[in-house]
């Protein structure tokens, strides 16, 4: 069994500038290591054999144009006054919807339903537990002017996740370029 996600890696100058903003004294928070930052484009989530062949196969269709990203701004999610997910979000971009939404095109025609949640472009740098409200909302009023990029995307993974008591630990099934 395969625990599945497509995700765009991040290079070291732009891992290093939202490095800079994970760490800090956060009561709560679980810093993703900066190693596993990356854009997540579709969670696929448990797929046997079969699924993760045809995944794989369908991802080979999809055709797309390199594209430019730019991160920008910090929040959290969900919206309201308890904080679970704190990210570093991107600047719109056309192209990168229309890789996502091929993306997510190729994962139905593999035989995985269709992903009911709305894509969301951003970078989750930590993951909350009983982190209070007004600790987040300093921390985002912090990193309001927040920008690192352009950085170049030329590819994109299929990745498979293995869930330790460490954390998850991520392995590169497969790469494809646009």
């Amino acid at each position: 069994m395969y625990r599945l996600f497509v995700a765009i890696d991040l290079p070291e100058e732009i891992k290093n500038a939202v490095g800079a903003i994970a760490g800090r004294d956060l009561i709560g928070a679980r810093w993703v290591p900066r190693e596993q930052l990356h854009l997540t484009l579709r969670f696929i989530g448990d797929a046997d054999e079969k699924i993760y062949q045809a995944v794989k196969n369908e991802l080979g269709n999809v055709r797309g144009t390199p594209l430019s990203l730019i991160m920008k701004g910090v929040g959290h999610f969900p919206q309201g006054r308890e904080p679970r997910v704190l990210w570093v979000g991107l600047e719109e971009s056309a192209h990168l919807l229309d890789l996502q939404k091929k993306i997510e095109l190729s994962i139905i025609n593999a035989g995985v339903a269709a992903d009911e949640r709305r894509f969301s472009s951003h970078i989750t740098i930590a993951r909350l537990r009983e982190t209070p409200f007004a600790e987040v909302a300093s921390l985002e009023g912090m990193q309001r002017q927040f920008t690192a990029g352009p950085f170049p995307v030329e590819e994109f993974y299929l990745y498979s996740s293995t869930l330790t008591r460490e954390g998850a630990i991520h392995r590169r099934e497969a790469a494809y370029r646009l």
